[in-house]
């Protein structure tokens, strides 16, 4: 079983997580060329990988409480495995309430012919440090510290 969940773990984080940190990471194009058909295609992109990721972090909990040669593989006292999950959170929230919003909004002002450079640079910081953080989940994900 452990196999199986660590596949689909794997599986899910590089088809839902590498779309939803590329979306953000450069969303803000279409916020420097004004086009309101990219950035309501990168809000609604980015919205649907951010909620499919929860699938990775299921699987990882299947993953987390599987038993490999007899012993539970992690638990939640390992730092690596509450760092993860918290760095996750920020994450979503980053995503969720911070660039979506703005790239909505964005849409809409573009839509009506308003500047968007105040937003841009919002877009633009959020989504690179939302990369960042799954770069950090990953690094935390293959190195273990603390275990």
């Amino acid at each position: 079983m452990y196999n199986i969940l660590f596949a689909l773990h794997l599986l899910t984080a590089i088809f839902a997580v590498g779309p939803l940190v590329h979306v953000v990471t450069t969303a803000s194009r279409g916020l420097r060329t004004a086009d309101a058909g990219a950035t309501a295609a990168s809000a609604r992109t980015a919205r649907l990988y951010a909620y499919v990721s929860v699938l990775v972090v299921i699987f990882g909990m299947g993953v987390m409480s599987s038993k490999q040669d007899g012993k539970t593989v992690a638990t939640f006292s390992d730092p690596y495995i509450w760092i993860s999950l918290l760095l996750w959170l920020v994450a979503m929230a980053l995503t969720l309430a911070l660039i979506v919003p703005a790239l909505q909004q964005a849409t809409t002002r573009i839509g009506a012919g308003e500047a968007v450079d105040n937003l841009t640079a919002k877009v633009a910081a959020s989504g690179g440090v939302v990369g960042l953080i799954f770069a950090g989940i990953v690094f935390l994900m293959v190195y273990k510290p603390g275990s």
